[in-house]
């Protein structure tokens, strides 16, 4: 009997427990829940970006072509074998370098030729003209007629006549001489020879010993919508139309100046071709490629915000600013992206913050915290 009410005894305190330990956790329970009503919903985590002016570019992007300035195909004057070539293939050259060399021996025997009929008309001019004084002296005292004067007198003049004739054919062997060393006519980058030495090269032939192309300075040509026209012109003018061109895969890029805009408009697809000279000196462009080209027309004071903050809906652009503590939309206009900047033209003022990112645990008037507690500038 006694054993029988200590164990009744002992379930009914355990009972007491239980009963006791749930009334104490719905209590707590029922107190955190309050508390989380009292405070609100739990902020969340954002990135941040203050608008801030800055001085960004009004630019026109564009597909361009890279040319040459000038380009020479090297062609013989005269028909001779090539003795010598003096460049390597693909090298760059200057103006004045000797590139080939061909035999000009039979040119300077035709020159010893020619030099000798001078030396020799030259004393027949010297015989004749003492022949003409002389006989100018006996007809003065009527000791010879006047016909052998004028046959010595002729024969001065063919004599002179004679070497002035073959030292203008001494000029012109001299001239096709200086053919036989092909310089190079500008400075730039040479082709690889079409012909080596042994060769026979003749003026007729169609085909270039080689092909020079100026690379440094370049042009970069590209076209542009005839829209855009008048402020293209405007820049110009101004002097402040610079020009990109970036090589696609690499990223490199070279800078160089409008300098040309062309005289018409295409009229069958209502674009204008710009050209732009680029320096050059470190050879990015390469005569032939496509590049990616970026006008720069002018900079201007503007309201700027990344790009990342920037999100759309069916009534257009709109960004969440942070107005105290909450997340609040705010529609905007863009008027142009740069890079990694959007160029704000309505909507936004200079110090506004907003969220760059979480935004997809936003709505209007959610409330937000700073990650490190500070926006970016």
């Amino acid at each position: 009997m006694k054993k029988r009410t200590l164990v009744v005894g002992l379930a009914l305190v355990l009972a007491l427990g239980a009963g006791a330990a749930f009334v104490w956790s719905g209590s707590a329970a029922q107190k955190a829940e309050a508390q989380a009503q009292r405070d609100g919903p739990r902020p969340v985590g954002i990135s941040a970006a203050t608008a801030v002016k800055k001085t960004v570019p009004i630019k026109l992007e564009a597909l361009g072509t890279v040319t040459t300035i000038a380009s020479v195909a090297i062609k013989p004057r005269v028909d001779s074998e090539i003795v010598a070539v003096k460049f390597e293939d693909g090298a760059r050259v200057k103006q004045g370098d000797v590139l080939f060399v061909l035999d000009g021996r039979s040119i300077e025997a035709e020159m010893k030729r020619v030099e000798a009929v001078i030396a020799g008309a030259e004393a027949q001019y010297e015989q004749a003209t003492r022949d003409v004084a002389r006989y100018t002296d006996l007809v003065a005292k009527s000791a010879s007629t006047l016909v052998t004067l004028n046959n010595a007198q002729t024969q001065m003049n063919v004599s002179r006549a004679l070497a002035d004739s073959n030292k203008a054919t001494l000029e012109g062997l001299k001239i096709q001489l200086g053919y036989c060393t092909i310089r190079a006519p500008i400075s730039g980058r040479i082709s690889m020879a079409s012909v080596k030495v042994g060769n026979i090269v003749r003026q007729a032939d169609t085909a270039a010993l080689a092909i020079i192309n100026q690379v440094a300075p370049i042009y970069v040509s590209f076209t542009v919508a005839q829209n855009n026209l008048p402020i293209v012109r405007a820049a110009l003018a101004a002097e402040t139309a610079t020009l990109d061109a970036i090589v696609p895969g690499t990223g490199e890029r070279s800078q160089g100046q409008v300098s040309m805009i062309e005289n018409t408009v295409d009229p069958a697809t209502g674009m204008v071709t710009i050209r732009a000279t680029m320096p050059n000196k470190d050879e990015v462009l390469w005569p032939g490629t496509l590049v990616n080209t970026e006008l720069t027309l002018r900079t201007e004071e503007r309201i700027t915000v990344p790009v990342a903050a920037l999100q759309l809906s069916q009534a257009g652009q709109f960004a969440f600013v942070v107005k105290g503590g909450a997340a609040v939309v705010q529609p905007i206009k863009v008027e142009r992206v740069v890079g990694d900047l959007a160029v704000i033209e309505s909507g936004l003022n200079e110090g506004d913050v907003v969220v760059t990112d979480g935004q997809l645990l936003l709505s209007n008037g959610t409330k937000v915290t700073i990650r490190g507690g500070k926006a970016e500038s």
